[in-house]
């Protein structure tokens, strides 16, 4: 082994075989319990960020941990079209050209699109190699494959045949940046200060007037109604009269609606049918005409009037001044409110009343609320079904129309002869009703969700029956952010109940966001962004893997350090350097059979303690505490395998004649060789690198069985050398602090009525002078004269302080000490007593005036204290 570890030199020669051996092709086999994750496809327009990197370490450790456990173990990874993300980078290059869709058409823009994906699709991929991810690559899907589009035709055309897809005039969000629709899901509300308008609507008689409250005055030129509270005492007597609309001048009804808060602004409502998803209900219950004044770009359309071909914001300026001029705008308001942006540009969506394709989604959503409810999905932790149960139990009608080229075309056909539609699995060249030939396909795309909805089951080649899908089908567990429950998540759940009749996984792991040292989220615009490749590039995959998922607990953001990092280095670089002392010292191999009569206590604490471990990482894992499981791996490797064992087993091992020499190295290779096997999912390249430069049996750590407890339980060993380790950290504590020289070796007098730790002196008196640098042990009955005590939790342990310290030195330095605290306690008293200070001064600082007073009386009593013991000495 190299003296010093270097994970550039190291992964991707490791990686590289890994991949030539196939150890991470999951081959069927009935005898085994499959284990089965499917990715959460990243998009193909993606990079690696370190959203990505934790929660594909995390995936990586289970199913490397049950791959070890002896499952099939398959980790089936892909990507995602991501139509409205990939659709718009793709513009934004070909307006770059000059260029724009409309004017190449649909086919040379596909070209394009397949084009993109060839080039940036497998950018992704690559990056999760550099990772370590443990995929089946060999399984490698893409929503769009051969395979996935027929998975998405035949759930459409099932859809739709059993009544669940319709295609109808709903309330849709649009986003006039991405000229499409997209889903209640998909739009991201964020808190905006804007105005509320108090504007007059005279009555058709001019008898009365009402005053409406709006924060979008652009849209009262589309209102057909007003509507008040029927049980409103105030208003009782005009429902049913109308009121002119200003600005139009067309006469429109009060109407009645429990929907009105009587509570909010006058109390009366202006009704926009066309431009708001509750005034559309309100407009369907009372029968209302819908006049649209907003075009799909974001602006005035012919029904505006004069506002015609106005930004809609710009159209609200202008609109307000004209009612101001009118004297018809009785007052405005400071207003903070809730204002929906798309989730892909921030653009403030449009609601816009337009004939598009739905799925209903009451009948999918009431089993798939059930199968929570009944335990047979788990979300962990168990808090996050409140926000799935939230988002089901209250869910609308899903759009699935897209006004996109890239993705999965619609399925349904239409004659331009006779107005038939047909939604077919085939392409359709002939009417099905007139035998015409002149028809064409739906110009829109499928939502891209519609298709990763089906990810589970479409992945291992449903609708066909195939053996991936018999043997690996349901899946485990799914691995994701809280941020895509709703997005993704639920949408997999109905899928799945609807399409196999069974769920598509056990467990939904959630875990928290990435965020920066302050706690901020990683965001461009912030700049406080990570990139995990330069990480990786620098520190190594493990160090970046370790960092992510140490103390971390499901569902709970984490803060990134780069000091994390750097210490997980270290770390990887302390094993580096207890494996090359341990294979240094070896002449054993594998075979060897040890005599455990010859364990000495400190053989059976670590072997106890192993596995110990070895039950708790497992039980960790198992219950997906991954943060608890790396963190106990860290303690004993760095702190009792390392930092004690290690050193305990120098004089037996450097002492070839011992007669227990080779049973310390057999202790040495097994313990080594099992926390390399437990840490290995956590950092697979390091501890593989190690593992096949020691004696070993297995062909490399990916395949070989997971540790087991070997029965070790020396529960008295285990408190002697726990005992032992107290002695000698308060031993090495008081060196540091009283600065004793190495060449000092005092004599330890141990006062205690502990019979284990009397009876067995000699056995951890040669551990104790050699850890401790002392020079002997001593029982003794009481205190010595002029002796520092250190109290431990079996007794009292003490050192003369004439062995420890430089008596002249130590005086010179406790005179200095003295003069300097009498200095402190002469000014504190003499600011103290000035009345000036006292009266002017603010309260908190004259109160820790008064604190620097009494502690620096208490640390000069302390040194005088000390002074008169050292003087004593001479």
């Amino acid at each position: 082994m190299q003296k010093v570890y270097n994970p550039q030199e190291v992964e991707d020669r490791l990686y590289k075989m890994w991949l030539e051996k196939k150890y991470f092709h999951a081959r069927i086999d009935w005898s085994k319990k499959p284990f089965t994750i499917v990715i959460p496809p990243p998009n193909i327009t993606g990079q690696l960020h370190m959203g990505h990197a934790l929660n594909n370490t995390i995936q990586d450790i289970l199913i490397r941990f049950k791959r070890m456990q002896g499952y099939c173990a398959l980790w089936l990874p892909g990507t995602d079209h991501a139509s409205i993300a990939t659709e718009a980078k793709i513009v934004e290059k070909m307006k770059e050209e000059g260029l724009t869709k409309e004017m190449i058409g649909r086919e040379k823009f596909l070209e394009r699109a397949w084009e993109w994906k060839r080039v940036y699709g497998g950018r992704i991929i690559e990056q999760l190699k550099k990772l370590g991810a443990s995929c089946d690559w060999d399984r490698e899907r893409f929503t769009m494959d051969e395979g996935l589009s027929n998975a998405v035709k035949e759930v459409f055309v099932r859809l739709y045949e059993k009544g669940l897809i319709y295609k109808g005039e709903r309330m849709i969000n649009w986003c006039p940046t991405c000229k499409t629709t997209i889903s209640d899901a998909e739009v991201e509300y964020e808190e905006k200060k804007g105005k509320l308008w108090y504007i007059k609507y005279p009555g058709e008689d001019n008898s009365f007037f009402v005053v409406v409250a709006t924060t979008r005055p652009e849209t009262m030129l589309g209102d057909t109604a007003v509507a008040v509270n029927p049980n409103d005492e105030r208003y009782k007597h005009l429902i049913g009269k109308k009121v002119v609309l200003p600005l139009v001048n067309r006469e429109i009804p009060i109407i009645a609606d429990e929907y009105v808060d009587m509570e909010f602004g006058t109390g009366v409502v202006k009704i926009t049918p066309a431009h708001d998803p509750n005034d559309f209900e309100i407009g369907q219950r009372h029968n209302l005409p819908m006049i649209q004044v907003i075009d799909t770009k974001g602006y005035m359309n012919e029904n505006a009037g004069r506002y015609a071909g106005q930004d809609r914001f710009e159209a609200r300026k202008n609109i307000v001044n004209d009612l101001k001029s009118l004297g018809l705008l009785v007052k405005e308001e400071d207003y903070t409110h809730n204002v929906g942006h798309c989730y892909r540009c921030s653009t403030v969506i449009e609601p816009l009343v337009s004939k598009q394709w739905f799925v209903k989604m009451k009948p999918l959503a009431e089993p798939a609320i059930r199968v929570v409810k009944k335990g047979r999905i788990r979300f962990i932790p168990e808090r996050f079904e409140k926000i799935y149960f939230n988002w089901m139990e209250n869910i609308k009608d899903w759009c699935i129309s897209r006004q996109l080229w890239w993705g999965h075309r619609i399925p349904a056909y239409y004659c331009r002869d006779c107005d038939n539609m047909m939604v077919s699995r085939e392409e359709v060249k002939i009417c099905s009703k007139c035998g015409s030939a002149n028809v064409y396909q739906d110009e829109d795309t499928l939502d891209t969700w519609f298709s990763s909805a089906l990810w589970p089951f479409s992945t291992l080649g449903w609708p066909e029956e195939t053996e991936d899908l018999k043997y690996f089908y349901p899946t485990d567990v799914l691995v994701t952010a809280y941020d895509i429950i709703f997005f993704w998540v639920a949408r997999m759940i109905f899928s799945a109940l609807e399409h196999m009749g069974k769920e598509p996984f056990k467990y939904v792991l959630i875990h928290g966001i990435v965020r920066d040292a302050q706690g901020r989220k990683m965001s461009k615009s912030l700049g406080n962004g990570i990139d995990p490749l330069e990480i990786i590039e620098k520190y190594g995959a493990d160090a970046l893997r370790f960092t992510l998922v140490t103390g971390i607990s499901p569902g709970n953001d984490t803060r990134f350090h780069m000091e994390k990092v750097e210490a997980n280095r270290n770390f990887a670089n302390k094993i580096w350097n207890a494996a090359r002392f341990v294979i240094m010292n070896l002449d054993i191999d594998t075979k060897y059979k040890p005599d455990e009569s010859k364990f000495t206590f400190t053989e059976r604490w670590i072997l106890s303690r192993l596995d110990a471990l070895i039950k708790e990482v497992t039980e960790n894992l198992e219950k997906f505490e991954i943060g608890i499981a790396a963190q106990k791996l860290y303690d004993f490797i760095w702190d009792e395998f390392c930092d004690w064992y290690i050193e305990m087993s120098k004089p037996i091992l450097y002492n070839k004649e011992a007669e227990n020499n080779r049973e310390v190295q057999y202790v040495l290779l097994t313990v080594l060789t099992s926390v390399l096997k437990l840490l290995h999912p956590f950092m697979p390249f390091v501890t593989e690198e190690i593992y096949l430069n020691l004696p070993h049996d297995e062909e490399s750590l990916v395949i070989a069985k997971w540790p087991e407890p070997g029965g070790y339980t020396y529960s008295q060993d285990i408190s002697m050398v726990e005992k032992l380790i107290e002695l000698i950290r308060s031993i090495r504590n008081l060196r540091v602090e009283k600065n004793i020289p190495a060449s000092l070796k005092p004599t330890v007098f141990i006062k205690t009525d502990d019979v284990s730790m009397l009876q067995q002196r000699e056995l951890w008196e040669i551990y104790a002078k050699r850890l401790a640098n002392i020079e002997e042990v001593v029982v003794a009955q009481d205190a010595p004269q002029d002796s520092v005590s250190l109290v431990l939790s079996w007794g009292v342990a003490y050192i003369k302080l004439r062995e420890i310290i430089d008596i002249q030195k130590e005086l010179e330095r406790l005179t200095e000490e003295r003069e300097r605290l009498l200095k402190e306690v002469e000014r504190s008293e003499k600011l103290l007593g000035n009345q000036n200070f006292l009266q002017k001064a603010p309260q908190k600082v004259v109160d820790e005036e008064k604190e620097k007073y009494e502690r620096y009386k208490q640390m000069l009593r302390s040194v005088e204290d000390q002074l008169e013991r050292i003087r004593s000495l001479r």
